[in-house]
């Protein structure tokens, strides 16, 4: 099988998607299921030749102080469209409704091969951050929903996530994949631990609770520091690791510092240590923790969540929550209101009960952890059906006539530009063998 796997992001940029998009790449490869190609946007001086599959990278602009380091694709491309025309792939998985599935949607015209797209992030909030005319907003929507539409088969990783995409104006069906983690199953090793965080000053006898993630304020970090500013006033002691980076670092900061829990120059029970790429760190850090804070709504998934239970560690979630889905209060997590005072209340029960926190974690690492090959060998398998599917005719996708009407045009302004690329190419495989029969043919 021939795996087209296309996202507006993939490394350098670390994100839960590129995360997503690797492992796809790399566990379809590593296990022989498939061969892989990966288009995505080009960011300058990366080395894209290093994977053991192909990377198509097209042309991006440069828009890294509108959207936190992130550039935007180009989808009208054209030799790179031809590079994965010409890989000739039985699937193209789309991970982004917006540059990624106009190239599938592209190639999808010439190959006849099924789209599979999958809806990883809660778009809704993005564009409500990004756009501020309710007009714009709304067609920015409206534009988005279209080219979903257009896929053969949607993904999504979580109901939650479902739920949210039929709440933009989606009206087709969905099929619940879920995202699994690259930590293996079981905790870091003592030593690991001791290296990574030994430096810190996080006493033994004290509750050490972890977030892992962008440092943005929609995730629930001023709810976090409302319910640790309450757990100081009555005297509890606790360590609270900020493990991330992002644009709302510095008022969570100021925040926690506001309500006396951080200090930058002397004790301080909040610690932000910055971003943290190596998965083993990772790993110590989950494993030294007694309970990871996770107050998301916006996260349709919550793979942290997930990579904390490898690690035996369980989670504080919001009740209806997408990273909520499969968790049983006081079983395999712990599930609170929307607020500040019910966090506070369930840490504060929590704080002289480090057992039953570790006997949670347990629990969660035993039913809900899920790995990464787990889950991209369900993903090839629903590959195979897909791909039968599209054969007998099963997919009768929903095409918008403006969104249709642009791609047909793209795509035959990019084939028409095919034979002018060729021509080069023609034209110089035309003269060696001119030259060769001039120069051989008399001496046969």
């Amino acid at each position: 099988m021939n795996v087209c796997l296309l996202n507006d992001s993939f490394p350098p940029i670390i994100d839960g998607v590129a995360n997503t998009v690797k492992n796809y790449a790399d566990i379809l490869t590593a296990d022989g299921l498939a061969d892989v190609l990966v288009g995505t946007p080009k960011y300058p001086d990366v080395d894209y030749g290093s994977y053991p599959y192909k990377v198509v990278a097209y042309k991006s602009f440069d828009t890294t102080r509108l959207v936190n380091g992130y550039r935007a694709g180009n989808p009208f491309v054209i030799k790179e469209l031809i590079d994965m025309e010409e890989f000739a792939p039985d699937i193209i998985h789309s991970h982004c409704p917006v540059v990624s599935t106009i190239l599938a949607r592209a190639l999808r015209t010439r190959l006849e091969a099924p789209i599979v797209f999958t809806y990883h992030t809660k778009f809704d909030v993005d564009i409500a951050k990004a756009v501020r005319t309710d007009f714009l907003r709304k067609e920015s929507v409206r534009a988005l929903v279209s080219n979903i539409e257009a896929c053969d088969e949607v993904w999504t990783v979580s109901r939650g996530a479902g739920e949210n995409l039929r709440s933009l104006g989606y009206e087709g069906e969905y099929r619940v994949v879920s995202n699994g983690v690259d930590f293996p199953k079981g905790r870091a090793d003592d030593e690991k631990v001791s290296e990574v965080t030994g430096s810190y000053d996080l006493p033994e006898d004290v509750p050490v609770f972890l977030f892992v993630g962008r440092i943005m304020k929609y995730k629930g970090l001023p709810l976090i520091v409302d319910a640790l500013s309450r757990l100081s006033a009555d005297g509890t002691d606790f360590r609270m690791v900020f493990v991330g980076g992002g644009p709302d670092m510095e008022e969570i900061k100021e925040m926690a510092r506001t309500a006396g829990i951080y200090s930058e120059t002397g004790k301080s029970r909040c610690i932000f240590t910055g971003p943290v790429y190596d998965r083993q760190a990772l790993r110590a850090w989950n494993t030294r923790a007694d309970l990871f804070l996770f107050p998301s709504t916006y996260d349709t998934n919550g793979i942290v969540v997930r990579e904390a239970a490898a690690c035996a560690l369980a989670s504080v979630l919001i009740d209806g929550s997408c990273a909520a889905e499969g968790i049983e209060h006081d079983r395999n997590g712990f599930i609170i209101d929307e607020n500040a005072e019910s966090m506070y209340r369930l840490l504060r029960d929590l704080s002289g009960r480090r057992d039953h926190m570790k006997h949670v974690g347990e629990n969660a690492m035993n039913e809900i952890y899920i790995s990464w090959s787990d889950s991209v060998h369900e993903a090839y398998e629903r590959y195979n059906t897909v791909i039968e599917n599209k054969r007998a005719g099963v997919y009768n996708t929903k095409r918008h006539k403006l969104a249709g009407t642009v791609i047909e045009f793209t795509d035959d302004v990019i084939y028409e530009m095919r034979e002018l690329f060729k021509f080069p190419v023609r034209f110089m495989e035309g003269m060696r063998d001119n030259f060769e029969d001039f120069f051989y043919g008399g001496r046969q």
